[in-house]
């Protein structure tokens, strides 16, 4: 075996995984900080140039981009998602396509994970999932969202129907579970067991508002500095929005085509900014362009979790509007109205996010 010389490394998908993986390291007894290697992964978000930051920040030893490829990519694996008409078939199917789409992954890999002693990995459901296990190197899971398997268990709504059969083929590593069932996932970090519809022996709880509320001011700073760019011009510009009249903030987030989105905060704005001082902050993955469509309105930088909100000082919004992201996290608030499913039956399929309850 491969001598472990590193300590640890993050694989994140996403500006929020980034900004976890900060809070994570952060909270550390300062003789372990700084030994980490955080790997940035191309295949759904834009990072811009916060890896220019991370590394000037000094929190991680090394910073490095992952060209992980989506299945789509691999033309060859399409032929494994036809339905041979039964379950034997179908499951002997997918365990060629995890071992195949693990293996033609594998030119891509930025880096020798057999070097670390920890691995931690945002989002195991994307293609490093189906790798580590291919390789049977070991991991910890952690939970892509905030309290988002309380929303989608994405583990179960996939594999629905003979849920218990597949799950035992995933501890034997013959298919590829996420969130925890594949056998070389150590344990999974979730914020918040009590909300889980399914619990699992390998969930491990690790809040993520005790995070942030060990932060000294200092690291605070830390943080508002990598993830905003000129934080100087953000700050002038919440700073000075207009003291009489009400200020409502709008987080958009990357539902539907691009035409039903905007016509979604068309219609936000229309019930809830009629009367107020309107300010979106666009989802760092929508790709919607607000500041064409919505320009009558403050359109802030959509590059920045929404949570790097709470640490400028004297913050506070009359009211902030979301459609699906918890409110547990936003302290900027006087109040927080979450729209929620019943409000989005009105422009989508109800099944196509109400996962949960076909399980």
């Amino acid at each position: 075996m491969k001598k472990q010389s590193k300590n640890r490394i993050y694989v994140c998908h996403t500006i929020y995984h980034v900004y976890v993986t900060v809070l994570k390291e952060l909270n550390l007894p300062q003789e372990q900080k700084g030994q980490a290697t955080i790997v940035l992964s191309r295949m759904s978000n834009d990072f811009g140039d916060v890896d220019e930051r991370l590394r000037k920040s000094g929190i991680f030893e090394d910073v490095l981009f992952f060209d992980e490829k989506n299945e789509t990519f691999f033309t060859e694996l399409e032929q494994y998602h036809t339905d041979k008409g039964n379950i034997a078939k179908n499951l002997f199917q997918r365990m060629k396509f995890c071992k195949l789409y693990a293996k033609y992954e594998e030119p891509y890999i930025p880096v020798d994970f057999k070097a670390y002693k920890n691995i931690y990995v945002f989002c195991d459901s994307d293609p490093i999932g189906y790798y580590l296990n291919y390789k049977k190197i070991h991991y910890h899971a952690v939970e892509d969202g905030l309290d988002c398997i309380r929303y989608y268990d994405t583990a179960h709504y996939d594999n629905r129907g003979c849920f218990r059969i597949k799950a035992f083929l995933a501890s034997l590593n013959l298919i590829f579970i996420q969130n925890g069932y594949s056998k070389y996932c150590l344990d999974m970090e979730v914020n918040d067991i009590s909300v889980l519809q399914y619990p699992y022996k390998k969930y491990i709880e690790q809040p993520r508002e005790e995070l942030v509320k060990r932060l000294s001011g200092a690291e605070q700073d830390i943080i508002v500095h990598i993830f905003v760019k000129n934080i100087e011009a953000l700050m002038t510009q919440l700073q000075n929005l207009p003291a009489d009249k009400e200020k409502i903030l709008i987080l958009t987030e990357p539902l539907c085509t691009l035409d039903v989105r905007e016509q979604i905060f068309k219609d936000i704005i229309e019930t809830y900014g009629q009367n107020g001082l309107v300010i979106m902050k666009p989802h760092p993955r929508d790709l919607l362009d607000y500041e064409t469509i919505f320009n009558e309105h403050i359109i802030l930088d959509g590059k920045f979790p929404m949570e790097i909100l709470n640490f400028i000082p004297d913050l506070v919004f009359d009211k902030v509007i979301t459609v699906f992201t918890p409110s547990d996290a936003i302290h900027f608030a006087k109040e927080k109205i979450i729209l929620g499913e019943d409000f989005m039956d009105q422009y989508e399929a109800p099944e196509i996010h109400r996962q949960n309850e076909l399980i």
